[in-house]
């Protein structure tokens, strides 16, 4: 059974960074597709990030492009999300997820079978 935890979220200012962290236990990683899932009040669910399972290839919602950066280490089974120049549209409840290689791109959240808890990210002078 795979687990995954968030943790990293908190409070900053417009501008500040923060680097979210997913450890997953029970399944390696190394042959899952990975993303960032958002979710704020009133908005849609939105994927933030993602990365391929064949490689370390990323993609980027067009907002936060230039600003995160996503990547994998394989040795300690952790993803991260690494936030920076965050602004208050940024703010939400992020989520990793996890999914075994099904043909489409990482970006299509609905295929994602595994879901974190989430960590608060909140964005405000």
């Amino acid at each position: 059974q795979l687990q995954l935890v968030e943790s990293g979220g908190g409070l900053v200012e417009p501008g500040g960074s923060l680097r979210l962290s997913c450890v997953a236990s029970g399944l390696s990683l190394a042959g899952s597709a990975v993303g960032w899932i958002r979710q704020t009040p009133g908005r849609q669910r939105e994927g933030v990030s993602c990365i391929h399972h064949s490689d370390d290839r990323t993609w980027y919602t067009n907002s936060v492009k230039g600003r995160f950066t996503m990547s994998r280490d394989s040795a300690t089974n952790t993803v991260y999300l690494q936030m920076n120049n965050l602004q208050p549209d940024d703010t939400g409840v992020y989520y990793c997820a996890a999914r075994p290689p099904k043909g489409v791109s990482c970006h299509v959240i609905d295929e994602y079978d595994n879901w974190g808890q989430g960590t608060q990210v909140t964005v405000s002078s």
